[in-house]
């Protein structure tokens, strides 16, 4: 898991509409068109000659200029750049053989000219996790929107980051301030009063899309609050305690499974005796602690909180 160090980094597309990526992923090969442009006329790096030919092709003198810098780019950039390219919502990245090889007129399945990937194309980081176009800054995917060939990419270091799997330094204040903020909430929720615990719970669950069925203050029998989930139609009771030790938690999860008119059971308890187990049924959940603390704090709560205890 050596960091990579590259002299150099640039994007490709590989080909318009990514035609040539399945190809050239899957054969470890860097793909470049310009059929228009002679092999020989490239390797002599004849760049005025190219310009020209670009220019009677019916480009315009600039567009032309573009195209001599990625022709050269393509040529000339050593095994210590960085190439990377986007497809099947992934980042790809490689380094590339710096010989050139001619494959002749383009088509759907590969370029006119393509360079060897060294190792291949990685879709992961050096540590092997995988670099999902989801989980990436739009600073860095936007690049796939490039109109033209071959371009620089800007936010290098962010790139050089994530490929050797170091954390942005700002993401790493961010989850130091978010432990100090649920460890406070932990504490401020402990210290709540037993009916601003019952609202604190109520508009947790509300503040996430469940909707309560029961009437506000209506005395249950066997439950605090009766919620349903519209948009999947699930039904659940939430039962909140204060205190409760394993004993009261196996009499809420006997009542749920012989009711059978629940789909889900939500047991609140921010000072619980002892660990709580539900033996990992899939429509239990316990939240105490951190867990009940981080629902809190997602839900926006945490103001509510700090009026509550203040």
């Amino acid at each position: 898991m050596t960091p990579i160090d590259p002299t150099d980094i640039r994007y490709i597309k590989l080909g318009s509409g990514g035609r040539w990526a399945q190809n050239g992923l899957a054969q470890g090969e860097v793909h470049f068109g310009y059929p228009m442009v002679p092999h020989d006329l490239c390797l002599s790096q004849d760049w005025d000659a190219i310009a020209k030919l670009l220019i009677d092709h019916g480009r315009s003198a600039g567009k032309a200029k573009d195209g001599v810098r990625e022709i050269r780019d393509f040529y000339t950039l050593g095994s210590d750049c960085l190439w990377v390219t986007f497809a099947d919502r992934h980042l790809w990245w490689t380094f590339a053989d710096p010989e050139v090889n001619w494959l002749g007129t383009d088509d759907d399945s590969r370029g006119t000219r393509m360079r060897k990937a060294i190792g291949g194309w990685q879709k992961t980081d050096i540590a092997g996790k995988p670099l999902s176009i989801d989980g990436l800054s739009t600073l860095l995917t936007q690049i796939a929107a490039y109109r033209q060939t071959i371009c620089r990419v800007k936010p290098s270091d962010y790139l050089l980051r994530r490929i050797n799997g170091i954390e942005e330094p700002v993401v790493i204040r961010a989850r130091e301030a978010r432990i100090a903020m649920v460890g406070a909430a932990t504490d401020m929720i402990s210290a709540l009063h037993w009916a601003d615990f019952e609202t604190l719970v109520d508009l947790i669950f509300s503040r996430t899309g469940w909707q309560r069925t029961s009437r506000v203050g209506e005395a249950l029998t066997d439950v605090d609050l009766i919620l349903e989930q519209p948009t999947i139609g699930e039904k659940a009771f939430v039962q909140v305690k204060s205190k409760a030790g394993q004993a009261v938690l196996d009499n809420y999860v006997d009542r749920f499974r012989r009711s059978e008119a629940y789909d889900r059971l939500f047991f609140v308890c921010h000072s619980p005796t002892g660990t709580l187990s539900t033996d990992g049924h899939p429509g239990l959940r316990v939240w105490t602690g951190d867990r009940l603390a981080k629902a809190a704090v997602q839900a926006g709560l945490f103001d509510w909180l700090i009026e509550r205890t203040a």
